[in-house]
């Protein structure tokens, strides 16, 4: 029996934990073919989208797929992401959450039979902060 990812685990932990926390829960996503989300919003072949309660409708965290529906300029928008294109997931407020490895970054050798490389990433001060963090990107890293 070929053992389960646990990425998909980790996401929904971490947007249990930024919910509870009443902070915005974020994923970062490398965008490929199999990524459906508005391409007039991806940026170096990356996205990043709220999946907050109050931004989505329909969210489902599942196993192989995040789908929901939300708004972009005003227009909904039907959003279908492969888990395995996740590249992090975390807190808007704060920058902190978890890095994933995705498929369309170069490989990364992992330790012992993990397949997913997931590190609490904290900003350097640990204080919390409003708004993005500084440079308006996540501070997330896949560590090898």
């Amino acid at each position: 029996m070929k053992e389960a990812s646990t990425t998909p685990y980790l996401i929904r932990a971490i947007y249990e934990w930024c919910c509870d926390s009443g902070l915005t829960p974020y994923i970062a996503v490398k965008v490929d073919e199999n990524t459906k989300v508005p391409t007039e919003y991806v940026r170096n072949g990356e996205i990043v989208l709220n999946i907050a309660m109050d931004a989505t409708r329909n969210l489902k965290i599942g196993n192989d797929l995040i789908q929901f529906s939300a708004r972009f300029a005003g227009v909904s928008r039907e959003i279908s992401v492969p888990v395995s294109s996740v590249a992090g997931i975390f807190a808007k407020e704060t920058g902190h959450g978890l890095a994933f490895q995705t498929s369309s970054l170069l490989p990364v050798p992992l330790p012992g039979p993990q397949e997913t490389t997931a590190l609490p990433v904290k900003s350097p001060d640990d204080e919390p902060r409003s708004g993005p963090p500084a440079g308006g990107k996540p501070r997330l890293q896949v560590i090898k």
